[in-house]
């Protein structure tokens, strides 16, 4: 990650630490400038949107008084259809404001072999794994 950074003229530097020291740093906000975490928030968008977007989220540094104002917009929307389009046009809003970057890709030691009639790989649009990553009931 450091090497790419420096490719485009981002000066960073690595400072490994404890995951337990690590997380309490994250919620008390005292990390300033680059962070690579994981998502830390599970559930639908608009609990993903609470915990990384929204003002008073638990991974959120700053925060865009638009955003905040669409996601008390869904929360009290009553018409599903609306409501789950404003999920939708905030995530749209992160991606135009490169708010969020990618910056690794999983990767998984994977076989196929005569055993295996037909490798599942490649059949979910998006997803690292040959399987969902989710179960419905």
């Amino acid at each position: 990650m450091l090497d790419n950074l420096q490719a485009v003229g981002i000066r960073a530097r690595l400072r490994p630490i404890e995951r337990a020291a690590f997380i309490k740093g994250y919620a008390e906000k005292t990390y300033k400038n680059i962070i690579q975490a994981g998502p830390g928030a599970f559930g639908n968008a608009a609990t993903r949107l609470e915990a990384q977007i929204v003002k008073g989220g638990v991974f959120v540094y700053g925060n865009y008084p638009d955003l905040d104002a669409l996601y008390q917009q869904q929360a009290v929307e009553l018409n599903h259809q609306k409501r789950e389009a404003i999920p939708h046009k905030m995530q749209q809003i992160v991606y135009e404001r490169t708010i969020y970057a990618p910056i690794w890709q999983l990767a998984f030691i994977n076989g196929v072999g005569p055993r295996v009639g037909k490798s599942a790989f490649g059949l979910i649009a998006g997803s690292p794994t040959p399987r969902p990553t989710r179960t419905s009931r």
